[in-house]
């Protein structure tokens, strides 16, 4: 026994000093296998966007090349507006089906809009967004962020106040046409939009016709308009009754709220489109909900007993065109107080589904055909705008 006791003890110096070698290692290895503190994520190539339209959000690098105006078309000079930018992975990229749209929210318009800003042009720039079409388009929309490529921190930040609070005047009418309404909210904003936006000039119907013809103009070919529901280009004459042929369609239905074709409501081109005569009927004065059969010569359209759904692509248009009647039309000038409403078939002078309205114009963000529509409505036509185009978040600043 005294002879294992004396081994025990001469190894143990060796023993310990191999403690200390292992022990040395396992920190090593521990910290090794520590993660290093997270860093931003690294932005990903106009090329992976097109091809992630997820619903994602993602930062995107790419060059700016123009400003979509148009599902297939970019203009790199006289640009209308500051409300969208078409980057690409290279700076001298033509071919649209190489870009990214890019929607440009209220707050950073005045900085990132190439009305404003056309020095942007060629530019390399971060933008963080969500991964959706825009334009019926590869797209990011929502933007949160932008940033010149390599910068730390972005020149402008998105507001940090709750998104149904009103904006703090940055677009290009807020400083004048929208001046009044600016900083409110709920009932005092819609009546101040109201105020801004009735005593516009009234049509005759016939002279809607005209008008239809230049609003609703399609931007590839000027002798064609663009059917609102079927997506259709179509022949400005080709307008009527006939099977085939175009004629006006009152979104906001005629017997829904109460109002004829006379000077007013029933001639108001914020709400009057061109639509297939078929179509059309189809919709009749139903409300607009989701779901049903398909509607034949109309893709992606849906209809019930009751209700009419339109193809996504201008799902956002309608509930903004309604928006705009529930606000011009108060009941204060010979004509009915228009309201949205959730129940189906509601009574005149209502149409709905104001919740599906809400969700709409939220998933359809305001494009260039809006914008030029709006823009010709109120500099041709009818001297008055349409304010959820200029400004989507108020329909939630209102009915939320």
């Amino acid at each position: 026994m005294n002879r294992h006791l004396g081994t025990g003890r001469a190894f143990a110096p060796a023993l310990t000093s191999a403690l200390f070698v292992v022990l040395a290692l396992v920190a090593l290895v521990g910290t090794a296998l520590v993660a290093p503190p997270a860093t931003a994520a690294t932005p990903i190539t106009v090329s992976q966007a097109i091809g992630r339209q997820d619903g994602s959000s993602q930062t995107v690098r790419g060059y700016v090349v123009g400003q979509p105006t148009a599902t297939s078309t970019v203009v790199r000079s006289g640009f209308p507006n500051d409300y969208a930018l078409a980057i690409a992975d290279s700076a001298s990229q033509t071919s649209t089906s190489q870009m990214i749209y890019v929607q440009i929210p209220s707050a950073f318009r005045s900085a990132w809009g190439l009305k404003t800003n056309p020095g942007l042009m060629g530019k390399q720039i971060d933008v963080t967004g969500t991964l959706a079409a825009y334009f019926s388009h590869p797209g990011l929309t929502s933007a949160s962020a932008f940033a010149l490529a390599g910068t730390t921190t972005p020149p402008t930040t998105p507001p940090t106040s709750p998104p149904t609070s009103p904006p703090t005047g940055t677009g290009p009418w807020d400083s004048t046409y929208y001046a009044p309404a600016i900083g409110k909210t709920g009932t005092a904003l819609k009546t101040s939009l109201h105020d801004i936006i009735d005593n516009n000039t009234k049509l005759s119907y016939d002279a809607v016709w005209t008008a239809l013809k230049d609003t609703d103009q399609d931007p590839n070919n000027t002798s064609n308009v663009i059917e609102l529901y079927t997506g259709r280009s179509i022949a400005k004459s080709n307008n009527g009754g006939g099977s085939g042929q175009w004629n006006r369609e009152h979104v906001f239905a005629q017997s829904r709220g109460g109002f004829s074709t006379s000077a007013g409501p029933g001639t108001d081109l914020h709400h009057l489109r061109a639509e297939d005569v078929t179509v059309n009927g189809t919709r009749g004065n139903k409300d607009f909900d989701n779901g049903g059969s398909a509607v034949s010569g109309c893709t992606d359209c849906w209809t019930d007993a009751d209700s009419f759904e339109p193809r996504d692509a201008v799902k956002g248009d309608v509930a903004r065109m309604l928006f705009y009647m529930a606000v011009r039309y108060e009941g204060d000038d010979g004509f009915g107080n228009l309201e949205l409403s959730n129940v189906s078939g509601s009574a005149v002078p209502r149409i709905g589904d104001l919740d599906i309205l809400l969700q709409w114009s939220a998933g359809d963000p305001v494009d260039a055909f809006e914008m030029r529509r709006n823009d010709r409505i109120h500099a041709q036509w009818q001297g008055n705008r349409n304010p959820f185009i200029d400004h989507p978040e108020w329909a939630a600043a209102i009915w939320n």
